[in-house]
C-alpha cells in the first residue's frame, strides 16, 4: 500500500504562500525544452508520475485516479473482487459522493461478465489513467500486483467491453490502449510536465498548455459572461502557461505550475469574480485559495470533492486560462 495522502502534504502550501508577498522577478522564457533519454514505466513511482512514459507526446490532457488511495481514504484499503458484492457496491456509492473521481471506473459496466467469465472486476484495478489529444485518446489500467493477469489477457483477447483492442503487460500488471511504446516521445520527456505530478494524490489532472477563456467559463458561457470577467481583469496581461496540474487529496487541492510565476496571484484572484452560473460554479468546488509564486502552487480547500472533480474535467478553472481573448460565437438557434 502506498503512503496515504495527508493534509499536511497539501497544506504545506499555506505555510509558504501569502497573498501579500510580492511576486518574484522572472525573465521571459522560450518554449520549454524536452528532457533527454528514454524513460520507461516504473511501478515504484506514484501512478501519475509512473504513467508519463506511456502517454504520447501529442496528448493534451491526462487524468489519473488512484483507486487504491481512495479505498484507503474511505477505510477499505484491501477491497478487491474477492469481497462481497455489497461491500464493493458500498465503496462505489461512497466514492461517487465523497471522492474526487476523475474516472468512474472503465470496467464497471462489464463487472458481471468479467467476474463470471474471467474472475476479476474493476475492483482489482489499483489506478486508472486516461489521456486525450489531437491524435486520439487512450487509457492505462494498473491492476493489483497479486492478480493473475492471464485472465485479464483472455478478456482482452475476447474483446470484452472497453478492453477490445487493448494490450496487456502481464509483468507490470497493466492494460494499455493508445499508449506510446517510445518513452522518448512521451510526456515523461516534457520538462514542463514531469515536475508537476510527483506527489501522492487521490486523483491528478494534468494539462499541456492553458485553457481558453471561453472554455474556463463553462460549457454554456456567453459573450456577456466573458465581457463581465474582462471588465474586472485583463487576461492578456497574464504570462503564458505551458502546463499545470491539479492534485486532489483529503478535501484539498493543489494546483501546480512552473516555479517563480509572476502572475500567480493574478491567476488566483480571477476566481473572485468568476460567474456563479451555470451550476456548478467554481466556488462550489474550490474555496479559500492560497498562492505561493516561488513554488508556482495554489492551494484550495475542497468541501465537495465530486463537484471539484467535475469542474476540473469540464476545465472550469479560472487559474488555468490563456493570455488571449477569442470572442464567443452567438448561439445559432439550430
Amino acid at each position: 500500500m502506498r503512503t496515504r495522502v495527508t493534509a499536511s502534504l497539501l497544506l504545506a502550501l499555506a505555510l509558504t504562500g501569502c497573498r501579500d508577498v510580492p511576486p518574484p522577478d522572472v525573465e521571459p522564457s522560450g518554449p520549454p525544452p524536452r528532457l533527454a533519454g528514454t524513460p520507461s514505466y516504473d511501478a515504484g513511482q506514484e501512478p501519475a508520475s509512473a504513467v508519463l512514459p506511456l502517454v504520447p507526446a501529442t496528448a493534451t490532457t491526462l487524468t489519473v485516479t488512484d483507486l487504491d488511495e481512495i479505498r484507503a481514504q474511505l477505510g477499505v484499503p484491501d477491497l478487491t473482487s474477492d469481497d462481497p458484492m455489497a461491500d464493493r457496491s458500498d465503496f462505489w456509492r461512497r466514492a461517487e459522493t465523497e471522492a474526487p473521481l476523475l474516472a468512474q471506473g472503465l470496467l464497471r459496466d462489464d463487472n458481471s461478465e468479467l467476474m463470471l467469465d474471467y474472475g476479476f472486476t474493476q475492483d482489482d484495478v489499483d489506478w486508472e489513467a486516461h489521456f486525450t489529444g489531437p491524435d486520439g485518446s487512450g487509457y492505462v489500467l494498473g491492476f493489483r500486483e497479486d492478480l493473475d493477469m492471464t485472465a485479464v489477457s483472455r478478456a482482452v483477447r475476447d474483446g470484452v467491453g472497453p478492453l477490445a483492442g487493448a494490450e496487456v503487460d502481464e509483468t507490470e500488471h497493466l492494460v494499455l490502449s493508445g499508449t506510446t511504446a517510445d518513452g522518448a516521445e512521451s510526456w515523461a520527456t516534457d520538462a514542463a510536465l514531469v515536475g508537476l505530478v510527483t506527489e501522492p494524490t487521490e486523483a491528478t489532472y494534468a494539462r499541456r498548455g492553458c485553457v481558453p477563456l471561453a472554455d474556463a467559463l463553462g460549457p454554456d458561457a456567453t459573450q456577456q459572461d466573458q465581457d463581465a470577467v474582462l471588465a474586472e481583469y485583463d487576461v492578456t496581461d497574464l504570462d503564458p502557461l505551458d502546463a499545470f496540474a491539479v492534485a486532489f487529496g483529503d478535501h484539498l487541492a493543489t494546483v501546480r505550475m512552473a516555479a517563480g510565476r509572476a502572475d500567480l496571484f493574478d491567476r488566483l484572484r480571477l476566481a473572485d469574480d468568476w460567474p456563479a452560473t451555470p451550476a456548478p460554479a467554481f466556488a462550489d468546488g474550490f474555496e479559500s485559495g492560497v498562492g505561493d509564486p516561488a513554488t508556482g502552487r495554489i492551494g484550495y480547500s475542497v468541501p465537495r470533492p465530486p463537484i471539484a472533480a467535475r469542474l476540473t474535467l469540464l476545465e472550469t478553472l479560472p487559474f488555468g486560462v490563456c493570455d488571449e481573448v477569442v470572442p464567443i460565437p452567438e448561439p445559432s438557434g439550430l
